[in-house]
């Protein structure tokens, strides 16, 4: 299959006191906020995902990884889209979303997939349709990847539900392969206890952020920093990531990382 009908047919882990960006230098090279704030005030996006900026600070998010006009932008494990919308208007028309998604998400998210994508709604965003362990990417095509709230599912394991247990290794691999180099991957999920077992991703959908950093190292990424905007100090780790009591309001990492030039 070719690359384009591929595309077409589908580290401390403590508790830190709570500051903007652990690594200024980063922070000052970020883009023209003006971009994040103009995606935000987008007069077509929807009210729901207007109730959802407060909790997750989406421009603070991007800026920080870096997105800019004229990127080719993977949102894996896109769910119902309110990223791939997002990064559809930073990167602009001159620019390209691929919005990764698969059957069980789909199910999950229920009609925001389809109101989100339908009709040709989001011109630069296509939407790439790949089960678990089936990603192909073509080499060297994407300015970023994010994985957003997702890194965890690597470890969830539901097979009755269409969420066979994924090839973790393949998977980073592939999205490695997929970035230019010089690429940047963001990623965001709820904190676990450092030293928690991988068997927490399935168990109340959070991760030991030291766990996400060795193995994205051991794929070939490197570690650039990371975002303390999300934190929450009073949050309970022990508590499912979409119990309604916490959902929207977890202790959250934001990490940047690199594929080397």
């Amino acid at each position: 299959m070719t690359p384009l009908l591929v595309l077409l047919a589908v580290a401390a882990c403590e508790r830190p006191t709570q500051q903007a960006v652990s690594d200024p230098a980063a922070s000052a090279a970020a883009p023209d906020s003006s971009i994040y704030t103009q995606a935000l005030v987008h007069p077509d996006r929807r009210a729901a995902d207007h109730n959802r900026d407060a909790g997750r600070k989406p421009g603070e998010v991007l800026a920080f990884f870096g997105i800019e006009p004229g990127m080719t932008v993977l949102d894996m494990f896109s769910g119902g889209g309110y990223y791939s919308e997002l990064l559809s208007y930073v990167v602009g028309p001159e620019g390209r979303v691929v919005a990764h998604s698969n059957e069980a998400y789909i199910n999950f998210v229920g009609d925001e997939f389809q109101e989100r994508h339908g009709h040709g709604r989001l011109a630069n965003v296509e939407v790439l349709m790949a089960e678990n362990n089936e990603l192909e990417l073509p080499a060297a095509i994407f300015d970023a990847v994010t994985l957003i709230l997702s890194y965890h599912d690597i470890f969830h394991v539901d097979v009755e539900n269409g969420w066979p247990k994924i090839d973790g290794p393949k998977l980073l691999a592939e999205l490695y392969k997929g970035m230019k180099p010089g690429g940047v991957l963001g990623v965001v999920d709820h904190y676990a206890e450092a030293g928690a077992p991988r068997e927490t991703g399935d168990s109340v959908h959070r991760i030991d952020p030291g766990i996400v950093i060795s193995e994205l190292e051991i794929a070939g990424f490197v570690f650039e920093g990371r975002s303390n905007v999300l934190r929450n100090m009073d949050d309970d780790y022990n508590k499912f990531a979409l119990d309604p009591e916490v959902r929207g309001k977890t202790d959250r990492f934001v990490f940047r990382f690199r594929k080397p030039e």
